[in-house]
């Protein structure tokens, strides 16, 4: 079966009383099914581990096998000997409520996790699970550097398939480097899922004076068609994960593919005009060189929390930017943790003032309510 080309991304779920609202998910997984679609990509870890029961009881129980296809993924950070690995991909069939998956991801590979993957013989188990029948493509989620990218795909040219994060904003981003990570993929001939094409929401909260170009462009496009089409517009893509989370969200983003359109030369001008715009808001000089990473007593993730206070300043996305602090803080101290050592400023090459981005972080951030969400 071919992925339709919109993609649901069972990430940020409609909740109610504190869980996944199941009838609210049931009716987007209707609705998406109905008109054509049939991608649904999940994760052991998304919505604290209930995400993949949601698809179970709302996709897996309700609808024939053969009209839907389903991603999962193992999280490296949860694996500790090899053994694990088997037991996990067991979970995951299990919570899915399926035989097989059609797609299986090693999740949010980078450097550290990298060497993870060699250590616990993750390589191999993937191609076994593949030869086995218990997934029918195999591939990985991507966060780092193109070098990281090209080493990976070298040693293991076997995979099927790269997960990437892609928008207009990002494509010539130093910190994420899109338009690099792409162009390795597609040179290797890898198909392409593409993650964050909204950017987590912030692509449809920026400030007036910078999607001002789009709204003069066309004034019935909405900004999330605009960042929808763009990813969907690139070859070699396999699906565009939209995150969605209202039924209203699935209406638009079904509307927006059924009737899609490659961008014009023009559109991509006015599209490239508004990333310049974004590139162009004063943000803190982060090289992601992780000097300071290793003079911190407090083992803050120093680079990943000034990326998240970053975007924050440029789209003032408060529920975007509160996720991935938190997520930016899972495996480290939050900024609060600073005690204003200064041992990474001295040794900063870009000699950025992180203490005191810190204690702006720990104000914004762990205390949302005081800031009301402003910039």
């Amino acid at each position: 079966m071919v992925p339709g080309l919109l993609g649901f991304g069972l990430m940020r779920l409609p909740a109610k009383n504190g869980h996944i609202d199941k009838e609210e998910v049931a009716r987007m997984a209707d609705l998406f099914i109905e008109n054509g679609f049939n991608y649904f990509d999940t994760a052991y870890v998304y919505n604290d581990g209930e995400s993949e029961n949601a698809f179970r009881e709302c996709v897996a129980k309700r609808h024939d096998r053969s009209s839907f296809l389903i991603a999962d993924k193992i999280p490296l950070w949860k694996v500790e000997r090899p053994e694990d690995l088997p037991r996990i991909t067991d979970e995951l069939l299990e919570r899915c409520g399926v035989e097989y998956l059609d797609y299986l991801l090693l999740h949010s590979l980078h450097d550290e996790h990298l060497a993870l993957t060699y250590k616990l013989g993750a390589w191999d188990f993937l191609r076994s699970v593949k030869e086995r029948g218990l997934a029918r493509n195999v591939g990985f989620s991507f966060h780092d550097t193109p070098p990281v990218l090209e080493k990976i795909l070298l040693e293991n040219p076997w995979v099927d398939f790269v997960q990437l994060q892609i928008n207009y904003a990002d494509w010539d981003s130093p910190n994420v480097n899109s338009r690099e990570c792409y162009e390795i993929a597609i040179r290797h001939g890898k198909k392409i899922v593409i993650m964050e094409p909204i950017k987590g929401g912030s692509l449809v909260t920026m400030p007036d004076n910078i999607s001002a170009p789009l709204k003069k462009a066309d004034p019935s496009a909405s900004l999330a068609s605009w960042a929808l089409r763009y990813a969907a517009s690139l070859p070699g893509v396999l699906t565009v994960l939209s995150g969605m989370s209202e039924y209203s969200q699935m209406e638009e983003n079904i509307s927006v593919f059924k009737n899609m359109k490659p961008l014009s030369e023009e559109e991509k001008g006015v599209l490239a005009k508004v990333a310049q715009a974004i590139r162009d808001v004063p943000t803190v000089p982060c090289t992601r060189c992780k000097y300071c990473m290793s003079e911190c007593p407090q083992h803050i993730e120093i680079p990943n929390l000034l990326g998240v206070y970053n975007e924050y300043r440029i789209f003032a996305n408060m529920a975007g930017a509160l996720r991935r602090y938190r997520l930016s803080s899972r495996d480290g101290a939050p900024a609060s943790a600073c005690i204003a050592c200064r041992s990474c400023e001295n040794i900063c090459p870009q000699h950025i003032e992180i203490s005191r981005c810190m204690a702006e972080m720990a104000d914004i951030f762990e205390n949302p309510q005081s800031t009301g969400g402003s910039k």
